[in-house]
């Protein structure tokens, strides 16, 4: 059937599948990160050069937000959504076969341009639920993204340890055909009304769009803000949990995800609260725990236990503010849900690759006491800049 989807309650299986796919496609473009050692090996890659893999998967999943993800305001969503994924498995074989550096970096950059399907099925799943139960749906839909992307290097150590690294891709990629079947079953066959726009007007308003609605300005600045906090923490954890005093193997260092875990299931209650009305103090409260966070993290050489904590609050609180965000701009249209999407996670991007960046070169000049002071100073100005948007956002939500 075609038409317009009629938002009504979505079944909770429907939303978990959802939020599985989601976790399973983001965990794609982080399953390198920690077996960059094996494939510097395999093909002959300096280590000064194999960091390139990374930068190159992220600036082609920023790409395909541009690109790919407003797609979904022109096109049939269920066949853009099962298109996507299917791409997604050839260019992980791709990957997972690959004879070549050059071979390996096309398939990578492919797994990056992708992976964006992500956020496609966010907007979908906005659009697909109830008004009332927006916030929800898209808080649990967030959750597995999150998820997905803490346990993607934990999972891709596992399996590189077991049956080499090839495994992971491989792996991946058959459970991306499983997800494809399923997603097959229960997505509504969907025709878009803005089939008058061409393509390049269709990207043109996606800036537009920010022109237009200042809600959309103020949650991406945040979105910027605190992912990049968010990298802060996760780029540079590793470095003083390998070195003394605490010298953790990778498989205790990979453990410190789970407490990453706790803290995104924990916000997903962050969507409810914005159904409620309850978005602009749910952010307030979050950026509060945010600064604090940074207070317990500091303290990693003489209690891990604090620095759990601190892992969990920190998480927690960027993904309630980010899950709030989200029901928020995504209430602004329907008929421009993954344009605004699409312009949303561009400023996250912006704030992950920037805060991984600083995390680096702080710590390498000033330790993890400089990056603890920089992660502090990165929320103290989120907080500032929502305590000064307040009104601005009370004034538009009226």
């Amino acid at each position: 059937m075609s038409g317009p989807v009629h938002s009504s309650s979505m079944p909770r299986n429907v939303t978990l599948l959802f939020a599985v796919v989601c976790g399973m496609s983001v965990a794609n473009i982080y399953f390198a990160q920690p077996i960059l050692d094996n494939l510097s090996s395999e093909f002959g890659i300096g280590h000064s050069t194999i960091g390139i893999l990374i930068t190159i998967t992220q600036i082609f999943y920023a790409a395909g937000l541009l690109l790919l993800v407003p797609l979904g305001d022109l096109l049939n969503q269920r066949r853009l959504i099962i298109g996507q994924m299917l791409l997604s498995m050839i260019a992980l074989v791709i990957v997972g076969t690959a004879s070549s550096s050059s071979t390996l970096f096309v398939g990578m950059a492919l797994v990056g341009l992708l992976a964006v399907v992500t956020q496609t099925l966010v907007a979908f799943a906005a659009t697909m639920a109830a008004p009332a139960e927006r916030g929800r749906v898209v808080g649990m839909v967030t959750s597995g993204i999150v998820i997905g992307i803490l346990l993607a290097r934990t999972i891709s150590g596992v399996l590189t340890d077991i049956a080499g690294w090839r495994s992971v891709y491989l792996v991946s990629a058959t459970l991306m055909l499983l997800m494809v079947c399923a997603l097959f079953k229960v997505l509504p066959n969907v025709e878009q009304g803005v089939k008058s726009l061409s393509y390049p007007q269709l990207l043109r308003s996606v800036f537009i769009l920010f022109a237009q609605e200042p809600i959309l300005r103020i949650r991406a600045i945040l979105a910027l803000l605190i992912f990049a906090a968010f990298s802060i923490l996760w780029t540079s954890l590793v470095l003083p949990l390998s070195a003394p005093p605490l010298f953790l193997s990778h498989t205790a260092i990979g453990a410190f995800g789970l407490a990453g875990i706790a803290g995104a299931l924990a916000a997903a209650r962050a969507g409810k609260l914005a159904d409620q009305g309850y978005g602009q103090r749910t952010t307030g409260v979050a950026l509060i725990l945010l600064l604090i966070s940074w207070l317990l993290i500091s303290y990693i050489e003489h209690s891990l236990f604090a620095l759990v904590i601190g892992i969990v609050l920190l998480d927690l609180a960027v993904q309630a503010v980010h899950v709030t965000n989200q029901s928020m701009i995504l209430a602004l249209g329907a008929e421009a849900r993954s344009r605004i999407t699409a312009g949303y996670m561009v400023f996250y991007s912006i704030g992950s690759a920037t805060g991984s960046i600083a995390s680096t070169q702080i710590y390498a000049h000033y330790g993890w006491d400089g990056v603890c002071l920089l992660g502090v100073f990165v929320s103290a100005l989120a907080l500032l800049f929502w305590a000064m948007t307040c009104h601005a956002t009370a004034a538009v939500l009226k």
